[in-house]
């Protein structure tokens, strides 16, 4: 359905391995339902939500046709809307066909009669996307939702059916399946966020769907935050401190409260992240004393402008276990340390990330560990 050249499509600048792919079964099987459904003809409005690198809004646009309106997207990773620019280019698609959404607001689904959307792991995601769809797309509005077997479950048609009258599986193939949704409800309702107070630390934690771990305490932050006092007591008091993914942003919080004078920044790829931390800074009174910024591994940060990084990497990339992206981190918390700046971070002991950070940041030294958990301190050389 489609003349793209696929193996043309890359990650970057996402981490790249060969076995992390830039374009999968499910993406391919929700291009060929929605073509097979007459969904990618011409005069159809289509939205893309979640699409990885590209895959799924480059194969709409050359589907549609270059007389088409344009594909408007929404990725929650930034890297993935880089990805999406540097594959168009590759590909021959231009980019003024699409145009890319870096927040999950109704402008992404206004008036679209069509729908693509690569399926989240979060249940809670998927939520807020369907209703923003029901909300704001055209009452006709077809969605083709799909994703990889292994990460799908039958909560995720429980989902979509609180939001559409009709909610439809299609065969699987090669381990992808797509949900097909219609009839969006009305009345359905905005989505809002979760939020929980964490009492033994006195601070509020909030999250839009889809983030890591949601509003819930996450056990490695946990271990990072219960050092905090000695940590701050450790740093000068009008630092430059930097959560280096900063995902719910508990730990720049922590650090802004713990250092009153300090200029805390929270950065995060995940525009959900971003939202979630701006949510959590507000929610605990810190609204004008945490910088929150979109970036990938803080290069929007300049060279050696920190003092202290704090830092708990995820070792997921997608729904492989991988340590790519926790050296990315580890890269970027050297560049923007200080020559004499210190990088705390914490992670699964497992992994055994000490000699990494050893020979990346410079001379580490444990804190802290735990059955799961070991905490470590690395100074920028």
């Amino acid at each position: 359905m489609t003349s793209l050249e696929w193996d043309l499509l890359r990650r970057w600048p996402d981490v790249e391995a060969p076995e992390l792919v830039a374009v999968d079964a499910a993406d391919r099987l929700i291009l060929d339902e929605a073509a097979d459904a007459g969904l990618l003809s011409a005069g159809r409005r289509v939205s893309v939500i979640g699409d990885d690198y590209g895959a799924l809004t480059l194969g709409a646009a050359d589907a549609l046709g270059p007389a088409a309106a344009i594909v408007r997207v929404h990725q929650d990773a930034l890297s993935g809307e880089r990805a999406l620019a540097a594959n168009a280019e590759r590909v021959g698609v231009e980019t003024a066909r699409f145009r890319s959404f870096p927040v999950l607001a109704p402008e992404v689904v206004e008036g679209a009669d069509v729908v693509l959307i690569k399926l989240p792991r979060s249940l809670e995601a998927l939520d807020d996307i369907a209703r923003l769809i029901a909300r704001h797309a055209d009452p006709a509005v077809r969605v083709v939702a799909g994703g990889r077997l292994k990460h799908m479950s039958r909560s995720m048609n429980d989902v979509l059916g609180r939001a559409f009258d009709t909610v439809e599986a299609s065969l699987a193939r090669q381990k992808a399946r797509v949900l097909r949704a219609s009839g969006p409800h009305q009345g359905v309702t905005a989505a809002g966020h979760q939020r929980a107070r964490i009492e033994e630390l006195g601070l509020w934690n909030c999250a839009v769907g889809g983030v890591f771990s949601g509003a819930r305490l996450d056990i490695g932050t946990r271990v990072l935050l219960e050092r905090m006092p000695e940590i701050a007591a450790a740093t000068r008091p009008d630092a430059t401190v930097v959560d280096l993914g900063c995902g719910t942003g508990l730990l720049a919080v922590a650090a802004a409260r713990a250092l009153p004078r300090a200029r805390v920044i929270a950065t995060d790829q995940s525009a959900a992240a971003v939202a979630s931390a701006r949510l959590t800074a507000e929610a605990n009174g810190a609204a004008d004393r945490v910088e929150v910024l979109r970036a990938d591994a803080g290069d929007a940060l300049p060279d050696g402008s920190a003092a202290l990084v704090l830092l708990n990497p995820p070792f997921h990339v997608g729904g492989t276990v991988h340590t790519a992206i926790a050296s990315k981190l580890f890269a970027a918390s050297a560049r923007i340390l200080a020559p004499g700046g210190r990088l705390v971070a914490v992670w699964n002991s497992g992994l055994g990330y000490r000699r990494e950070l050893e020979r990346v940041v410079g001379p580490t030294e444990q804190i802290a560990r735990t059955p799961k958990f070991t905490l470590t301190e690395s100074v920028r050389r």
